[in-house]
């Protein structure tokens, strides 16, 4: 019997290494995205002579295949490759981000229209969409069992603790990918970064590829009933008040803030001359910042009731849209305060916020999420979260137009931010959707 124990101890301490890796691969490199995406932004407006309006309708165009993840995760939970669902996609959506930056970085320079961009940009954030959908099942699916997979002990991982390990894992590959963009954008051309990342991304494809979903130790679902049944759980699920309105309000909380990014890299780059290795700093600020919040949260914060944090969350994002009003109006600027360290400290920190409310909020829902479909809601509230952003870029635009901003003119930039801000305290009115305290559902894994 105590060999027997040793033996099961031992295979759970490798499946544990095992899925560390996995999820460190994965997360770590979707963090690394913002390495080629701060050269697209800097190659549009430098290279193909955008306007910020129409800068920030390609960066949420862009996006549009995050819409789709509820269907990714259907497919994820029902369809198995060879016996598996997770890891099939994640090597799937490798494969495709590869594919697309190779391509962009093997064309010709004037052979390159915001059109051809547009179509490569989209085919890599599907296949994005697809490993995402595939690494949040796992996390999802890992946060239902009783053990914490290191520890031994019988602390149930959807208290925190994964979900805080690929947040730090995240926010470690943007804080590299920031810095490292803003350095090769000052020694690489914008195609040779694509080329760079798309090498990369492969190697995760080769590495995935190589791994059996068995040494996860996942839960077993089997495909009984195929789509149908996925989709049958999916709907039961949303029709529970306690999710539906928490997802409701997560989106809403997105959708309402019109968001003036394209404006404020114009802004930031054209009026103030920030340069790209200034913008890669201030991004790697913000990154750890969001490393620091994920210690924090694991540590101090997550007893908290999901509401009261979330709602600090908004009021904080709020605050720091005001301080953008005094940044532009020179008030900062004449109190000594220069504009580069403003960018770096203050602007990296509120563009990371914006996502703060996600670690609180994940861990609620996998509290929440019904056994068997923890692909699909993941998924459907993914989906939602990139639909709201795309219409709060889009509202952005909107507000520019509204304000009178242009690539030239940031007279109305105060104003715009200060619509901005009362925007974001809205939904505070009904945040009495979001629960206030949750226990985890755990299950036990079948044999």
């Amino acid at each position: 019997m105590e060999k027997k124990n040793k033996t099961e101890s031992k295979t759970t301490d490798n499946s544990g290494k095992t899925i560390k890796w996995i999820l460190g691969v994965g997360y770590g490199l979707q963090g690394l995205r913002c390495f080629p995406w701060m050269s697209v932004n800097f190659f549009l407006k430098d290279g193909l002579q955008v306007d910020p309006s129409a800068l920030q309708i390609f960066q949420n165009s862009a996006n549009l295949p995050m819409v789709g993840k509820p269907l990714y995760g259907l497919i994820s939970d029902a369809v198995y490759v060879f016996g598996e669902h997770r890891l099939p996609y994640v090597a799937l959506g490798a494969l495709l981000q590869a594919a697309s930056w190779v391509a962009v970085a093997i064309l010709s320079s004037s052979s390159i229209s915001i059109y051809t961009l547009t179509f490569y940009l989209l085919l890599s954030n599907l296949g994005a969409s697809f490993a995402e959908v595939a690494n949040d099942a796992i996390v999802a699916e890992l946060g239902k069992q009783p053990a914490d997979l290191s520890s031994g002990n019988t602390k149930p991982s959807s208290s925190g603790e994964l979900q805080s390990f690929v947040w730090i894992i995240s926010s470690l590959g943007g804080a590299i990918g920031n810095l490292l963009g803003g350095i090769a954008m000052e020694r690489f051309t914008s195609q040779q970064m694509f080329l760079m990342f798309g090498v990369i991304v492969f190697a995760q494809f080769c590495f995935t590829v190589l791994v059996r979903e068995s040494s996860l130790n996942l839960p077993k679902n089997p495909p009984v009933g195929g789509m149908k049944k996925q989709l049958s759980e999916l709907s039961s699920a949303l029709h529970k008040p306690e999710i539906a309105y928490s997802i409701a309000w997560l989106a809403a909380s997105y959708a309402i803030i019109p968001v003036l990014t394209g404006t404020m890299f114009f802004y930031q780059t054209q009026f103030l001359g920030i340069d790209s290795a200034i913008l890669g700093v201030s991004k790697v600020f913000g990154q750890g910042a969001m490393i620091l919040w994920s210690f924090v949260y694991n540590q101090r914060l997550k007893s908290i009731s999901p509401r009261k944090l979330i709602s600090a969350v908004q009021v904080t994002m709020a605050v720091f849209m005001l301080s953008d009003v005094l940044f532009v109006k020179g008030f900062y600027l004449k109190m000594g305060l220069p504009d580069s360290v403003y960018v770096v400290f203050f602007s990296g920190f509120l563009e990371v916020l914006f996502f703060f409310k996600m670690l609180p909020f994940s861990v609620l829902i996998a509290q929440l999420c019904p056994p068997g479909c923890e692909g699909s809601l993941m998924a459907f509230v993914m989906s939602a979260n990139a639909l709201s952003f795309i219409v709060s870029g889009y509202l952005g635009v909107a507000l520019a137009s509204y304000v009178g901003v242009t690539g030239s003119d940031f007279a109305g930039l105060p104003r715009g931010l200060l619509i901005q801000a009362v925007c974001t305290l809205v939904p505070l009115i009904w945040s009495s959707w979001i629960p206030d305290h949750v226990e985890p559902k755990t299950r036990r894994k079948e044999e």
